[in-house]
């Protein structure tokens, strides 16, 4: 049996998420389609992670196993013309036979893009919000952040099993062009925890509140106490580190 591992971008507009549901277009059914049939076997196609409605992808990692010998050239030439052009697969490697995308992901980061420049072009993929963003404020506050913390606070719901600590290796804002960037990483994020971070951040900023009001709602651990959740169509599942 083979394992292979592969990297996929796609525009998370069409789709309930990454996560197979009933009666909902995903792209990891999509995938696991167009996979079969190019090998002609039904995979279990892993994810590193599942990412939500409307969003979207430059980095997600993928594996799945097989019987078959793959020519690795070929295979992601013939996946990438069976896919819809919302998805592609930009790499495809054989992997360990333990591998897994999920468990064995060490971190994750996301980005975010928001713009004050209204146009055609840029609100599938950016959140369009009318003000001048401090990006020196904003990298203040942002700081909080970072360590090992309950993120309760910012999440949908709870994952499971797997608690509500995650730890936050960096998070920063720049601005490039007509787009304000904010990028995070960590070993794992909640279910809306990035989104909701955003929209708590926007928030702080727009009130000049300071870093112990972030603070504040942390150690609180109620969704309620955190700011509004930010839009999907913003946010890039960019890179997953092994």
């Amino acid at each position: 049996m083979k394992n292979y591992k592969i990297i996929v971008q796609y525009d998370g507009s069409d789709y309930s998420g990454w996560q197979i549901q009933p009666d909902s277009r995903t792209v990891q059914e999509e995938l696991k389609n167009a996979t079969k049939i190019i090998i002609r076997e039904e995979v279990n196609l892993i994810g590193s992670g599942r990412t939500d409605t409307g969003v979207h992808a430059l980095g997600q990692a993928a594996n799945f196993r097989c019987e078959s010998t793959l020519d690795l050239g070929k295979f992601a030439y013939s996946l990438n013309a069976v896919l819809p052009k919302s998805i592609a697969v930009k790499s495809a490697v054989e992997a360990p036979e333990e591998f897994h995308a999920r468990f064995d992901a060490k971190k994750r980061e996301y980005l975010y893009l928001i713009t004050k420049k209204k146009s055609p072009f840029y609100y599938k993929y950016s959140y369009f919000y009318n003000k001048d963003l401090d990006i020196s404020e904003l990298n203040k506050i942002s700081k909080v952040l970072i360590g090992k913390r309950d993120f309760r606070s910012f999440a949908k719901e709870s994952d499971g099993n797997s608690g509500t600590d995650c730890d936050i290796y960096s998070a920063f804002w720049s601005k490039k062009g007509d787009f304000y960037l904010f990028l995070i990483e960590a070993n794992r994020f909640l279910r809306g925890m990035v989104r909701t971070i955003v929209g708590t951040l926007l928030e702080m900023e727009r009130k000049e509140q300071k870093k112990e009001y972030l603070e504040d709602i942390i150690l609180r651990q109620e969704r309620e106490c955190a700011g509004m959740s930010v839009p999907p169509q913003g946010l890039f599942l960019y890179k997953v580190r092994y």
